[in-house]
């Protein structure tokens, strides 16, 4: 296994639940996995001409692809979940995702004065300055000590048997290569899932080199 996006690579397999035993996959609900596969805020094909066909919505029983509004009406009496947006990446709430699965050890946030989960990994280009404790899989800065992942597919990546396992032959593999660079660097260098500052434009380019004009000087007098 190479060492650059080696544990990328495993937390891709432990969500399609490959090359585990059964009994590792049978630890997490049967929904999960679909649930964190899924690409939301899509136009629901089915109501494609009604004003609510954004599809956030997500049935845990049936788990057959995000629902819109209007699909709800053919899951009465379903557990039903409904996925959220912030800063481009998916949230649920607390207080919904608790009722169905034990979320102990990922990083809660505030938002809309309510508490969210992430869904998927947030790697950042760059951990920051003092960082005392980072999620275990993507290296994300989490802040608080009793929190051990940043989202929900980092736990479940982050519990799995073969991880750890996994992280230290990394990094076996990292010190036999000579690399000075930990393992915690080699992830802050992976591509962020979020969306990165846009590069100057060539007009804004020119106008920040462009000088300052001169103190005016007065002309002699003769």
């Amino acid at each position: 296994m190479k060492f650059n996006g080696g544990l990328r690579d495993m937390f891709k397999c432990s969500l399609k639940g490959a090359g585990g035993p059964e009994e590792e996959d049978n630890r997490w609900p049967p929904w999960l996995k679909p649930l964190l596969q899924e690409q939301f805020f899509v136009h629901c094909k089915f109501h494609v001409d009604s004003h609510k066909s954004e599809c956030n919505m997500y049935c845990l029983d049936c788990t057959n692809g995000p629902l819109c509004f209007l699909c709800l009406a053919h899951h009465k009496d379903h557990r039903t979940i409904q996925i959220r947006r912030s800063s481009y990446h998916d949230v649920i709430r607390v207080n919904e995702i608790q009722k169905y699965l034990d979320i102990s050890g990922v990083q809660t946030y505030v938002i809309n004065s309510a508490k969210v989960v992430f869904l998927n990994e947030r790697p950042q280009p760059k951990p920051g300055k003092g960082v005392t404790n980072t999620c275990k899989v993507c290296y994300r800065t989490l802040v608080d000590d009793s929190f051990r992942f940043c989202s929900l597919g980092c736990k479940i990546a982050g519990s799995s048997r073969g991880f750890e396992k996994g992280r230290k032959n990394l990094l076996m593999e990292s010190e036999d290569s000579g690399s000075s660079i930990g393992i915690a660097r080699n992830i802050s260098n992976l591509q962020s899932f979020s969306p990165s500052t846009p590069p100057l434009t060539t007009s804004s380019s020119c106008r920040i080199a462009k000088r300052r004009k001169g103190i005016p000087h007065r002309s002699p007098m003769g």
